[in-house]
Parts: structure tokens; sequence; C-alpha cells
């Protein structure tokens, strides 16, 4: 009889080529231009031209003095207190002596009350060791103090000197920008890295009052008044259309100074 043949393996069928799908094309990433910063800001003047400092001072220390007691604190809440306390201690000299109890006690409402009265109290005395009790002009200098970070520099030089060194960055200027496109990410020295290559140096100062009123004003962080906003042509906020819809022009909105 014959062998019976050993079976093999199958043959293995072949493949339908299968067509693959076309990649779809990246969209080209958004670059914002220098035009594009001086066309929002050109906006964002004629829109509020009476933007400014909110903080009350009267010389360039009770301007540095009260930047620093904001962090963490609102504007107004500073206002209320920063009165007294310079009624009490005028001068770097005055708060450079003060008991730090006192301080304490004057500030508490501000928040951090016992880290910010020695911070002022620091402040003023190296105002007095290395200054003689006068504010320096320049970002690295001020920086040098206690109590002292890069945007109580860029807000003190700007507003009381006039100098233009940097943009004050708060947590309005993120928000603001970031939902324009003008900006990306919530570092704030790398936001204002971005915005100080598409604003001209005279304009810095300028661009933080306005877009911090803006912020305060309109573009609120929990419910932005899309549908009253002069910028909403140019804005990339993706909620922008949900939010316009329910929003009117001249509807009442919370406004928290965060």
């Amino acid at each position: 009889m014959p062998k019976a043949r050993k079976k093999g393996p199958a043959p293995k069928k072949a493949r339908k080529a299968v067509p693959r799908a076309r990649a779809k094309p990246r969209k080209a990433r958004f670059r914002p231009t220098p035009a594009l910063a001086a066309e929002i800001l050109d906006i964002l003047e004629a829109t509020h031209p009476e933007a400014r400092c909110a903080l009350d001072y009267r010389t360039p220390f009770e301007l540095s003095v009260a930047t620093i007691l904001s962090a963490q604190c609102t504007d107004e809440r500073v206002n209320k207190v920063t009165p007294a306390l310079f009624d009490r201690f005028p001068t770097a000299a005055a708060l450079a002596e003060a008991p730090p109890a006192e301080v304490e006690g004057l500030i508490r409402s501000t928040g951090f009350f016992r880290s910010k009265a020695k911070s002022i109290i620091g402040f003023s005395r190296g105002l007095l060791e290395h200054h003689g009790g006068e504010i320096p002009r320049s970002v690295e200098a001020m920086r040098k103090l206690p109590g002292v970070g890069r945007k109580t520099a860029n807000v003190v030089l700007g507003h009381a000197y006039g100098i233009n060194e940097g943009i004050a960055v708060d947590t309005h200027v993120l928000r603001v920008t970031n939902r324009l496109g003008v900006a990306r990410g919530q570092d704030p020295l790398e936001v204002e890295r971005q915005l100080m290559a598409l604003v001209p140096v005279e304009r810095y100062t300028r661009t933080t009052d306005l877009f911090i009123f803006h912020g305060r004003k309109i573009c609120d962080a929990r419910r932005p008044r899309c549908g009253a906003c002069p910028l909403f042509g140019l804005c990339r906020f993706q909620d922008k259309k949900a939010w316009a819809a329910k929003t009117a022009p001249g509807d009442p909105v919370s406004q928290p100074d965060i």
C-alpha cells in the first residue's frame, strides 16, 4: 500500500491589500504676530482708556509696599489697609524699625500677614542699607530686596518711574493672553517673555494695565462676557461662542480679583 502523505501546513491565504487611510493634514500652528498684538492693544486702549494701576499710592515706596501686600489679595482690600499703615510708618526708615506685631495687626486682613509683615519690614531695611531709602530704578536691583519678585519690580518701575523693563504678569494677564492666543502657558516668566517679543518696549506697562482691566471688566474667569467683548473676532478662546450665547452686553457680571 502506498504510504499516506503527511499533511503539511495549509498554505497561507494571501491578504488583500487594504488601502491606507489618508492622513489628515496637520493644521498650521497659530503664531501671534506683533501686528496682532498691536491691534489688540489698540482696541483695548479704546475700550478701557481709564485703565490704570488699581493700588493707591503717593510715593514709589508706598507703591512697592502695596504691591508686596497685594499677593493673594485684592487691590481693593490692600487699599483699605495701607492708609493706616502709611500714617503710622510713612517712610522706609520708619517701617524698618516697626514692631512686627504692630505691622501684622495693621495688615492682618490682607492674608498671610506674618510673612507679609516680615517682607515689608525686610524690604524697608534693604532699601536703607543698600539704596539710602530710595527705590532703585532697575529690575535687577529691585529683585535683590526682600519680598520683591519680577512682577512687583515691573509694576513699581513702570508706574512710579515710567521705566519699561518688563511686563508684569498676574492671573488676569495669564488668563486673557492665553484665551486670546497671544501667549501660551501658565508660567508668568514664560508668558512675559512671549509678550515682550510681541509688544514694543514703550507699551510694556500699559499692556499690563489693559489686560488686567479687561480681565476684570469683561474676560472674567468664571463668566466671561464674550457677547460684549470688542476682541471677539480676534479671540481664540474655544468656548467663546457658547459664552456669547449666554452673555448679552450690559449683563451684570461678578468680577472677582483673582
